[in-house]
């Protein structure tokens, strides 16, 4: 488990990092409690956060609110606060303020595994949580609300550092797939095609038959290759049917990032694309145009 060590002193941060590392814990040690909240923000593979009351800029108990917010953000993280001064006051201001455990300091090496033990139970389960909540269940990729949750992350980042392209797709005659061979086929040719979105990027199942792909630092001729890739892959695809293999194809709509637009914009332009490829002859790529985009919209 990757641990954040927060105390004023280096000795106890000695201490406590020579009962961790051996039992194969990887630990980051601070003495400056907002170094360690930048580090905890940037590094979400950091499951716990051990940390005296007494350190600063940043108070322990303010560490320990600013952790738990970044935890609410669907990331798995256990807070441990220890103090030398082991009172009813500490501890119940230590639990409100978002910490989950709290230890003496320094603590016995046997009671820190054991905390830590529970520890690592406490991430386990709120990783199965997440995934949970985060996940379409048929196909394994992002659900609609999580998949533009971190698409609008992606947006974030794009306003400062640059591309990002989005596809979405959709299979064609999907309802004739069903009505003529079962919703079991028309599952599995779902599953099938979500199997192909396994490229660098944000993969999410939008709702019955249709999908999308975010990509970020890719240019829009970039994710119409990728596109058509993907669509010849589809084309070849054999889904078993009850008496003959199932053959299918896929209709795609892509578009890029423009600047100060939202991540309705974006996705919005890619669907009016993707309906130009259905109303177009389906089993095609269409990119968005600007111009495209304000004549069907204004």
């Amino acid at each position: 488990m990757h641990i954040v060590i927060v105390d004023s002193s280096r000795v106890i941060l000695k201490v406590v990092a020579g009962m961790l590392e051996p039992r194969g814990h990887i630990v980051s040690a601070f003495t400056d409690s907002a170094e360690a909240l930048a580090y905890v923000t940037d590094n979400p593979r950091v499951r716990a956060l051990i940390t005296s009351l007494e350190v600063r800029p940043l108070a322990g108990l303010e560490l320990c609110w600013s952790a738990r917010l970044l935890a609410e953000a669907s990331r798995p993280l256990s807070i441990i606060v220890m103090s030398s001064v082991r009172n009813a006051r500490n501890l119940s201001e230590a639990l409100d303020s978002g910490a989950d455990d709290f230890i003496d300091k320094p603590p016995g090496a046997e009671e820190l595994q054991a905390r830590l033990r529970a520890a690592e139970r406490l991430t386990n389960l709120q990783c199965e949580l997440i995934r949970l909540a985060e996940t379409d269940p048929l196909t394994g990729l992002l659900n609609r609300r999580a998949f533009l949750q971190r698409t609008q992350e992606a947006a974030e980042r794009a306003r400062a550092f640059g591309e990002l392209s989005a596809l979405i797709l959709d299979i064609d005659h999907f309802k004739r797939i069903n009505d003529e061979h079962g919703h079991d086929v028309g599952d599995a040719a779902i599953k099938a095609v979500s199997a192909l979105l396994v490229e660098d990027g944000i993969a999410g199942r939008l709702g019955g038959e249709e999908f999308a792909l975010v990509l970020p630092g890719k240019s829009i001729g970039e994710t119409e290759a990728l596109a058509n890739r993907l669509r010849l892959k589809v084309a070849d695809l054999r889904i078993r049917g009850a008496r003959v293999p199932v053959r299918l194809t896929c209709s795609f709509g892509v578009s890029t990032w423009n600047e100060g637009e939202t991540v309705e914009g974006l996705l919005k332009r890619a669907d009016i694309a993707l309906y130009e490829a259905k109303t177009g002859g389906r089993n095609r790529v269409v990119s968005a145009m600007t111009d495209l985009v304000l004549a069907r919209t204004g």
